[in-house]
């Protein structure tokens, strides 16, 4: 029996890791087009957009997986919880990526895998051993080099609101496995997808800026992006542990650098680079980890 538990939680997690990286790129997507739109819109309407474009596509994948029947029976208090850390998130986060490089972004996002380690311990009551603390460690000594002993690009007011988004996703992310063990992946997504909707056009109603023809293939993106990546983050917390699935996370440097080159034609300097390298050296480690000890139990 301890054979069987111990393979699925290795299957689950195997499946969670391709699910996150799916996320990451279609994450990176979704940000591009949310900074295109922070250089026109106030933060509030930018992350309004992102939940409205979204919306309906989230609607049909619930109807197609025939959830509506069963949508109002949840854990309301974590999915309030959920919807309002989430309007605080991406307004935040919409506000940070104005004037930082989606590189710059990613690099101070990373503080989020930590923040979901630690919360994961007790709050989970995952088992986080010493090989997934040490790549975790690794990974984050990549991202202080990225940022420099000097903090520069850290300590900027961009750069404090995506710290504090990364604290928010962090808390999301938590919240969200707990809800996994009670509530279906497509109320999981509707519900804070409708809450992040509602709420942040309300907030941004008295300051709303007309929309124009032009933007229409950027909110079409954003719909498309947005709704792949809600999934594939809800599938990835929903089935493998918090601890191995977050420093995944980390691919999206690599992501954010190429549309940095390919959108605005900035490069990142050397140490980003290195960190950069580190970074995603401990992810690519963590799957090993997990691939090796899958298939030393099933020879």
């Amino acid at each position: 029996m301890h054979g069987s538990a111990s393979s699925d939680r290795l299957k689950g997690n195997l499946r969670s890791i391709q699910a996150m990286l799916l996320a990451v790129a279609a994450f990176s997507v979704m940000d591009t087009m949310m900074k295109l739109l922070a250089a026109e819109f106030p933060p509030m309407q930018v992350a309004a957009l992102r939940c409205l474009a979204s919306l309906p596509l989230v609607c049909v994948y619930v109807a197609w997986r025939g959830a509506f029947r069963s949508v109002l029976r949840v854990r309301w208090s974590l999915h309030l919880l959920r919807g309002v850390i989430g309007i605080a998130m991406l307004a935040l986060f919409a506000y940070g990526v104005k004037t930082l490089s989606l590189a710059e972004a990613y690099t101070i996002y990373f503080i989020g895998p930590i923040l979901i380690t630690a919360l994961s311990a007790p709050v989970l009551g995952e088992r986080v051993n010493a090989a997934r603390w040490l790549a975790i460690a690794v990974g984050m000594a990549g991202v202080l080099v990225v940022l420099r002993p000097s903090g520069v690009g850290f300590l900027t007011v961009g750069g404090l609101a995506v710290l504090a988004s990364a604290v928010g996703y962090a808390v999301s992310a938590v919240t969200g496995r707990v809800l996994a063990r009670s509530d279906r992946p497509e109320h999981m997504v509707f519900w804070v997808m409708a809450m992040m909707a509602a709420g942040a056009t309300l907030l941004a109603a008295p300051s709303w800026m007309p929309l124009e023809a032009r933007h229409l293939p950027v909110l079409a993106a954003l719909a498309v992006s947005g709704f792949l990546a809600q999934l594939a983050i809800t599938e990835a917390f929903s089935h493998g542990e918090a601890s191995v699935v977050a420093p995944f996370e980390y691919t999206a440097l690599a992501f954010g650098m190429a549309i940095d080159w390919l959108m605005w034609k900035t490069l990142p300097d050397g140490f980003t680079l290195l960190g950069a390298a580190i970074i995603i050296g401990s992810g690519l480690y963590l799957i090993r980890h997990e691939t090796v000890h899958a298939e030393s139990e099933h020879p």
